[in-house]
């Protein structure tokens, strides 16, 4: 069998890294791992090495495996400390940048899982990085879309100083166009080639980061970082009508994912019109986010497991939940986000669905001035309500918004896909796998045509329906009259994700989009022999 290699990026430049990793014989794991240090330095404000990642690592005529490189809380937090200052866990600076990052040990665990690549050896790891160095040490070019996070997080960050000396244009917003360098983050880069990825959390790069951590009011220590592994699982699977659905189990919400798509596929037969395809996929939504808001936690805290929740029953429950005639009312808070999501194929038949992230914008807005590594804020998913199921304690993983998908079809295709945006990942992953493979649209037109987001975003107190503009002019009256509460917003949106899939046939013929509502490329390389 041969096989076509493909990669898809949000950012172009991350893309095209990762393709000439395995242009140059490298694994999908590998390309994967250059592209993900890429698009920390050209997408700063949606993702860092000071932040999250979860993998499905899916080769050819083998299960596939998952990687969950999440990080807990502080093993020492003082949980009640928090709750005695404030109501909910705050939004910036040390005290909000609680929980590990486990993204680097996730390259780690791929690495080890996949790097027997061309003749059987893994390409070298100044090899994968250097992209990324080399883009940190020149500077990037400042997209549309930083601009945009640059000013939507002035008021939030702007007092911290280390964020501002180092994302901020003399205290102002950054300016399309311009450049923006990142020689601290260049050196971190340089350090780990040379002693390897786990010196992140064992070495000299851990004591530094944990200093200056405890110095910006942090209550991670260096045995946080000593502690931490990335954990290797199986992921949730879920049959439908089209074939074999993996995601993420614990603590993400691919079990939202994999029950909208297994909801839709219980009803898809009554569609009758496209308006009908968006309200059910609507209503879907609705049901699998109740689930996912009872169950989701720390694996480790969980009631049921949740591969139990995607038993016929459920599904078969919250299908008969559904109207045709009527949408159910939406009070729910949604989760806000800001990730990438990437993915590969490789010459060997091996396909990787990554995602990366450090939640907010510019995470917590602790950068850490040593290494240039912005850290997260994914414990804002944490609650203070000692009776939440998602209540913080020490050690403890939050809820997350991010899931990579991969789907096996009855046909023999093989699928992998995903999208940044919080809340809006398990809405984008039904919506392009549906339209392409129940509705027949191309997998590009799947990803670029008009979407709809359901829920709240960080920053705004609505919980409606948001329409593209295009698609509200076509259906938007039909929707409003079934019950739905629908904002319009502009065509081409980046509230709706970035989306982006690769499609592998049974004889391995690889086709890829990225979104436009990104910086992102899908490229596809020559069909070798192997």
């Amino acid at each position: 069998m041969t096989f076509q290699t493909s990669f898809t990026a949000p950012h172009y430049k991350a893309a095209q890294a990762g393709q000439a990793v395995l242009d140059a014989g490298g694994t999908a794991s590998e390309a994967m791992v250059a592209a993900a240090a890429m698009v920390s330095v050209q997408y700063p404000h949606m993702n860092s090495i000071g932040g999250d990642g979860f993998w499905l690592i899916c080769k050819a005529g083998e299960k596939p495996v998952a990687i969950d490189a999440c990080g807990g809380a502080a093993l020492n937090i003082d949980v009640e400390s928090y709750r005695q200052q404030a109501d909910e866990l705050p939004e910036s600076g040390g005290k909000s940048a609680i929980t590990m990052a486990g993204t680097v040990a996730g390259w780690q665990q791929a690495l080890k899982l996949d790097s027997s690549g061309l003749n059987g050896k893994a390409m070298p790891l100044n090899r994968l990085l250097k992209p990324a160095i080399d883009a940190a040490e020149q500077g990037i070019e400042i997209t549309q879309s930083l601009v945009d996070a640059s000013e939507k997080t002035l008021s939030r960050l702007s007092h911290l100083a280390n964020f501002a000396a180092r994302f901020l244009d003399q205290d102002e917003v950054l300016k399309v166009g311009e450049s923006l360098i990142n020689q601290p983050l260049a050196d971190t880069f340089k350090h780990l080639a040379e002693k390897g990825l786990d010196d992140f959390y064992r070495g000299e790069l851990a004591k530094q980061m944990a200093d200056e951590l405890a110095d910006a009011g942090s209550p991670l220590t260096l045995n946080d970082f000593n502690q931490y592994q990335a954990t290797v699982s199986t992921p949730l699977t879920v049959d439908i009508s089209k074939g074999s659905l993996y995601n993420l189990d614990a603590p993400t919400q691919g079990l939202a994912s994999l029950l909208i798509l297994a909801i839709y596929d219980r009803l898809v037969d009554q569609v009758t019109s496209e308006v009908e395809h968006i309200h059910l996929l609507v209503e879907a939504t609705k049901q699998a986010f109740i689930i996912r808001d009872q169950q989701i936690t720390d694996p480790a805290y969980l009631d049921v497991p949740l591969q139990q929740l995607l038993n016929d029953d459920v599904i078969k429950k919250c299908a008969a939940n559904i109207s045709f005639e009527q949408a159910l009312p939406w009070p729910h808070v949604a989760k806000p986000g800001d990730t990438v999501w990437m993915g590969a194929s490789d010459q060997y038949g091996t396909m990787v669905s990554f995602i990366q992230s450090i939640y907010w914008e510019f995470g917590s807005g602790v950068v850490l001035p040593s290494s240039g590594i912005t850290w997260n804020i994914r414990g804002k998913s944490f609650s203070l309500d000692a009776n939440h199921h998602n209540v913080l304690a020490a050690g403890k993983k939050p809820f997350h918004t991010l899931n990579p998908a991969y789907a096996e079809l009855k046909d023999g295709r093989r699928f992998v896909y995903g999208s940044m945006g919080g809340e809006g990942q398990p809405q984008t992953q039904a919506c392009l796998f549906s339209r392409h493979l129940y509705q027949g649209i191309s997998l590009a037109a799947s990803v670029s045509k008009p979407r709809w987001l359901l829920g709240r975003t960080w920053g705004d107190s609505s919980n409606n329906l948001r329409v593209e503009n295009q698609l509200y002019k076509q259906h938007g009256a039909t929707l409003r009259a079934l019950g739905h509460d629908i904002t319009i917003v502009a065509d081409n949106n980046e509230l709706m994700g970035h989306a982006g899939a690769i499609m592998l046939d049974k004889n391995g013929k690889a086709a890829a989009t990225s979104d436009p509502r990104s910086d992102g490329q899908s490229l596809l390389g020559e069909k070798n022999d192997h």
